[in-house]
């Protein structure tokens, strides 16, 4: 990513950050936690990585919401940040948290059998 891009990616983090846990009032979106913002190139388009705590149903509920949210979203943003385009915005989970804890839960049990 250019430097631009990724200017925009840290500011967008933090407003989504912002957005998520005051603006929207679906019950739906708990505990939601952005992890990292992917921004093209050409600042179209945007890849927010959430983190979330409950089990993978609660979690899907979650992310359905956000989708379902992601115009009001949008706007909040562009009226936020000054850009010529607001950047299309899509959800994923971020796995490296989970995948991070199951490394760790397997060194312990490494560490333990010594």
């Amino acid at each position: 990513m250019s430097l631009r891009s990724n200017r925009v990616a840290e500011q967008m983090k933090k407003e989504l950050g912002d957005i998520i846990t005051r603006k929207i009032k679906d019950p739906r979106v708990g505990f939601i936690t952005v992890t990292d913002v992917a921004v093209t190139g050409d600042l179209q388009q945007a890849t927010v990585y959430i983190t979330s705590l409950g089990n993978d149903r609660e979690r899907a509920e979650a992310l359905k919401a956000l989708e379902k949210a992601s115009g009001f979203i949008r706007t909040e943003i562009g009226s936020r940040i000054r850009l010529r385009r607001t950047p299309e915005i899509f959800f994923e989970f971020d796995s490296a948290i989970a995948y991070g804890n199951k490394i760790d839960a397997l060194l312990r049990s490494l560490h333990e059998e010594k």
